[in-house]
């Protein structure tokens, strides 16, 4: 069984991606935001333990949530025992939209 732990980074970017999303969830509902952060977080706690989800283009692995529309878009660096959050994007925008 593997023991190592991931340690989590979060890009500026994929951090205004998230609070993008909370804000439209609490816009529509109060406290959906709240729902929205919550299982994001049960996934990057998940991404702590074992980040070898599939690589979906150039290296980035994706995981989508499951109750909302959104998939994390990460790198996983096995040296440093590091998982970059690179985009928290809507299952409809193309991830071109953060690729610079």
């Amino acid at each position: 069984m593997n023991n190592k732990r991931y340690q989590i980074l979060i890009e500026p970017d994929a951090l205004q991606d998230i609070q993008n999303a909370i804000d439209y969830y609490d816009e529509e509902l109060a406290g959906l935001g709240k729902k929205f952060e919550q299982a994001l977080n049960k996934l990057f706690i998940s991404l702590e333990r074992s980040p070898f989800y599939a690589i979906r283009y150039s290296e980035v692995h994706c995981l989508p949530l499951k109750k909302f529309p959104f998939m994390i878009h990460f790198t996983v660096d096995e040296i440093n025992l590091q998982v970059v959050i690179r985009a928290v994007l809507h299952t409809a925008l193309s991830p071109g939209k953060w690729k610079r």
